[in-house]
């Protein structure tokens, strides 16, 4: 299997080396950097655009809220990991579309079941190969087969089903096709999709 690239983002050069020992005990991770300063954190995420970005939420001056919208807005969408200490994060982190949150300390069996979750929408997934296109390289093959389900007229509550996972989900998902492809619509994404196959 391909290694999934990662960048842990914390101001605290202990909590940094911390995760990277726990990430080190999986073959499959490759960790292309480790920073604490949010705004070379921020440059570096845009440039090397690695698969996951373990960020803390708790930073003085830029959070990790911050620092995802921040990313987001280069055209830069790995997948967030939030890392943190306080649990009344969590409902913030799904709302911005982060794929997990782990709890400090970390559980190195959290830690696992997040990577092995991570792996199965990622690696696992059986896209269209009309999907197979330059416009839609930036997604994941999850999100590939969200859009290739959306292609045969299904409806968020329909997708969710035959991928058994939930609505809200599969219409984060949606959101996240069209601020990659920088569309304003599934429909118009599809036309273009239909539009390049002929």
């Amino acid at each position: 299997m391909e290694k999934i690239s990662c960048i842990i983002i914390d101001v605290e050069s202990e909590i940094r080396k911390r995760i990277a020992n726990l990430l080190n005990q999986f073959e499959v991770i490759q960790i292309v950097a480790s920073e604490g300063m949010p705004e070379i954190a921020i440059e570096k995420t845009i440039k090397l655009n690695p698969d996951i970005v373990f960020v803390n939420v708790e930073m003085p001056r830029i959070n990790g809220f911050h620092i995802i919208n921040a990313i987001r807005a280069r055209h830069c969408y790995p997948t967030f990991i939030f890392i943190t200490a306080y649990q009344q994060y969590a409902i913030k982190a799904i709302k911005h579309g982060a794929f997990d949150y782990l709890l400090k300390p970390i559980d190195i069996d959290e830690l696992s079941d997040t990577l092995e979750r991570y792996k199965q929408e990622n690696f696992n997934g059986r896209p269209s190969e009309i999907l197979d296109i330059p416009l839609l390289s930036v997604l994941t093959n999850r999100e590939k087969e969200v859009l290739s389900l959306a292609m045969e007229c299904n409806t968020s509550k329909a997708i969710a089903n035959v991928l058994c996972i939930n609505k809200t989900t599969v219409d984060t998902h949606r959101q996240k096709i069209l601020e990659k492809t920088q569309m304003k619509t599934i429909s118009e994404l599809i036309i273009k999709i239909l539009d390049h196959s002929h």
